[in-house]
């Protein structure tokens, strides 16, 4: 019989609106994951995939899309503590009875402070937390961090309030469970550290201290094989790997070498991959590919820099996708701006090079018509309203004011026409502006070009899910590069990301149709 492992550390972040809680949880996940630790970042209420928090998440930042005019601060946080009830009992005491280390964003302590903050009666406020804290059957938090950012630039409503009613629940439990302060106000490798010295002070079930594990990691070998969703053995059992998946990585470093070869001026051909030379791949970075270089050299940081014209320059550009586009519409209106946009101008332009068989789209994705949702028999006059909708809706003030990459991706897909592939590429593009500071690792999405490809790299997923092998495979990357004898030349010392790995996926499964023509995705 299998010895059972022992319980799996529960660790909360807390703390109002950006102050960097999601950034700080998934820098502590990688690291714990990095010394083989099994572990999880998960978020109340909306980042838990499958639950019921995915749609009070929706709910919550965009009512209209459900047909709410409006939502009271009561009924709100008592769909949070439903949302709450599912995550606790389906998935977050299920990982931790397995060994699995949670980290996660945000405790009953955000509805409590939250739900005063907006006004919510004390006596109702009570009651709903006697309830959020029932499934937890007596659990407590390992560590509790509340986070706290001393800038006055932040635009958070009702900060004041929200900073006294965590400094209220500071002083009440306090004793009950070890709960820290971090000052959250410079590097994030300084917040880091102060949470990694906490930690040291914890002491695992099985003799083996956090101390330990952080100073030598490897003298103590590898963790005993639990079933956590994220958990990492020396492969990446249990899922089963193909052949593709060593072309994944010997891919990744050729493109990129590729890449170099170019930018440092060396005549083609610039690969001796016939493959490769032959089709057209997009970058292993996907920040350095063409497209996304335009768009951030001279579509999101030209002209005026408010957050609504950045939303604007940025979407308007990404449902097109194409830089002959977007060009066009300068030439014939001027450098696109919303405090000047028409749809009657933009729909002519539009218009007259379509009649004149000009492609507007770009070939790299498929944008649904959206003639259900607007009523345009063309394509190009849906989008158009499309945008115009969300920016009536003021949705770039919403992305600025979102906690996390989950939050932000799941507005974007509540408006038509938005699944979860344009989505994550939006929240990405959007996040190369100055509207919002997401990690990259905090969040990813697998696109139908990915699913295709990690299936095409892994005859069985062996229970994970997709997205949970590219954020596996990310983690991995250096061990993966090592075992196989290869040097890849980073984007100047940054690791590939989430977002790179989730294309590089895609990019292998259109190159495995050649390389590898009998593995069906």
């Amino acid at each position: 019989m299998l010895e059972q492992p022992p319980p799996g550390k529960l660790i909360v972040f807390e703390g109002p609106d950006r102050v960097g809680k999601s950034t700080l949880a998934d820098a502590l996940t990688k690291k714990l994951v990095e010394l083989d630790i099994p572990c999880e970042h998960l978020a109340l209420p909306g980042r838990i995939e499958g639950t019921v928090g995915r749609l009070v998440d929706g709910i919550h930042h965009a009512p209209k899309t459900f047909g709410l005019h409006q939502i009271t601060p009561t009924s709100l946080q008592a769909l949070h503590v439903a949302a709450q009830l599912d995550a606790i009992e389906r998935i977050i005491l299920p990982a931790l009875n397995r060994g699995t280390w949670v980290v996660l964003d945000r405790f009953w302590w955000s509805t409590w402070v939250y739900g005063s903050a907006d006004g919510v009666a004390p006596g109702i406020l009570d009651a709903m937390i006697t309830v959020a804290r029932l499934p937890w059957a007596g659990r407590t938090p390992d560590a509790l961090f509340l986070v706290n950012r001393v800038n006055t630039s932040l635009d958070v409503p009702n900060l004041d309030a929200l900073k006294a009613g965590y400094d209220v629940l500071l002083k009440r439990e306090q004793g009950k469970y070890p709960v820290s302060t971090i000052a959250n106000e410079g590097l994030l490798d300084d917040s880091l550290d102060q949470i990694l010295e906490k930690l040291r002070e914890l002491t695992l079930n099985n003799g083996r201290t956090t101390t330990d594990m952080l100073a030598t990691p490897h003298e103590y070998g590898p963790p005993s094989p639990v079933q956590g969703r994220l958990s990492i053995f020396s492969t990446l059992s249990p899922a089963r790997e193909t052949d593709v998946y060593d072309t994944f990585w010997r891919f990744a470093a050729e493109r990129q070498e590729v890449f170099f070869r170019k930018i440092e001026g060396y005549p083609p051909p610039w690969t001796d991959d016939p493959v490769i030379g032959r089709h057209k791949f997009t970058n292993a970075y996907r920040a350095s590919d063409r497209v996304s270089q335009y768009l951030i050299r001279r579509v999101i940081y030209e002209e005026d820099d408010s957050p609504e014209e950045v939303f604007f320059r940025t979407i308007l550009f990404k449902l097109f996708n194409k830089v002959e586009t977007w060009e066009l519409l300068t030439a014939q209106l001027g450098p696109p701006t919303y405090r000047d946009y028409s749809f009657d101008h933009y729909d002519r332009v539009l218009t007259e090079a379509i009649s004149a068989g000009v492609r507007i789209y770009s070939g790299a994705y498929i944008m649904p018509s959206g003639n259900t949702a607007f009523g345009y028999r063309a394509k190009h006059r849906n989008h158009l309203k499309l945008l115009e909708s969300m920016m009536t809706d003021r949705v770039a003030d919403r992305i600025a004011d979102a906690s996390s990459m989950s939050q932000a991706f799941e507005l974007l897909r509540s408006y038509p026409t938005i699944g979860d592939f344009l989505s994550y590429q939006f929240v990405t593009d959007l996040n190369y502006s100055k509207l919002s500071d997401f990690s990259e690792m905090e969040f990813t999405s697998a696109g139908p070009g990915a699913l295709d490809g990690v299936h095409k790299c892994f005859s069985d997923l062996g229970g994970l899910s997709e997205a949970d092998i590219i954020r596996l495979v990310t983690y991995r990357q250096e061990e993966e590069f090592e075992r196989r004898g290869i040097e890849f030349r980073s984007l100047w010392g940054r690791p590939l990301q989430f977002i790179d790995c989730q294309n590089l996926f895609c990019e292998v499964s259109k190159y495995a149709r050649v390389k590898h023509p009998d593995v069906k995705g």
